[in-house]
């Protein structure tokens, strides 16, 4: 039992991360201006301004929607998952348990893995000045967890307790 509530507990812990990774204002950071991906918060005069992202060419504004599709994506794969974790707890029988779960799991995983790397290869990287930001390395936590928890739902479906 105590198993499942800290699996339960590390889900919501994923859950708020993944959210925070992709609502806040901090994948790239300069001492001017915090961008995150919808918009960008310029410093000016003393006080911060949001504004529109600087003009992309038409790849890399391709790349950004990427970016953008599968931070959500990955968001509402690991709620969705959740909700399939508690309902298959009641359910299923053991040994079926954690399937279904564990898939959307491993895609949630794959989408902020995927969202992640695009935004390293893709944006930012003729920018001289700045640096990426605390958003964008809890989207790499956010990475690691959903796949932690894909392993687990794999090694629970397994166990006949």
């Amino acid at each position: 039992m105590l198993v499942l509530a800290g699996i339960v507990v590390l889900h919501v812990t994923t859950i708020i991360l993944l959210l925070v990774a992709t609502i806040d204002n901090a994948w790239w950071v300069t001492d001017t201006a915090y961008t995150d991906l919808w918009g960008k918060w310029d410093l000016i005069n003393s006080d911060w301004h949001y504004g529109d992202l600087k003009k992309y060419s038409e790849a890399e504004s391709d790349f950004l929607q990427s970016v953008q599709a599968t931070s959500v994506l990955a968001c509402v794969f690991t709620i969705l998952a959740l909700f399939v974790f508690v309902a298959q707890l009641f359910t299923l029988p053991k040994g079926q348990r954690f399937i279904f779960t564990g898939i959307l799991q491993l895609i949630a995983c794959l989408c902020i893995m995927t969202a992640a790397s695009i935004y390293t290869a893709q944006l930012h990287t003729t920018d001289k000045k700045g640096g990426y930001g605390h958003s964008y390395i809890l989207a790499w936590i956010s990475f690691v967890l959903t796949l932690f928890l894909t392993i687990t739902y794999i090694v629970l479906r397994k166990r006949n307790e």
